[in-house]
């Protein structure tokens, strides 16, 4: 299950293991045909994957802080330092792609 971060706790939840942030707004369309595929992700990467959604309307400053200028944005954080990003939907083989460039399989 997929969690809400905010700037008081995002350091903390990114800063052990592989953490894929979901930049998102309720809004978006795109956004939110992306996030079954991110439970789907969830479910099947289990305990060796979290993911994280940020609200970029409510945590504007976190959204700055990466460069968040288009969302869907997907960034992939291991032990706190980001490794990849991407924009816009991705279906599910392409999100378990962006996920390996992190060296983590399922």
């Amino acid at each position: 299950m997929t969690k809400n971060v905010t700037e008081r706790d995002f350091d903390e939840a990114i800063s052990q293991g592989v953490v894929l942030v979901d930049f998102y707004a309720d809004w978006c369309g795109p956004c939110k045909m992306v996030a079954p595929v991110l439970e789907e992700v969830q479910a099947d990467y289990g305990d060796k994957l979290s993911v994280v959604k940020v609200d970029v309307d409510v945590e504007q400053n976190l959204a700055q802080r990466f460069g968040v200028q288009s969302i869907p944005t997907l960034i992939v954080f291991k032990d706190g330092k980001q490794v990849a990003s991407t924009l816009g939907f991705q279906p599910k083989p392409m999100v378990e792609n962006f996920i390996a460039q992190t060296g983590l399989t399922k």
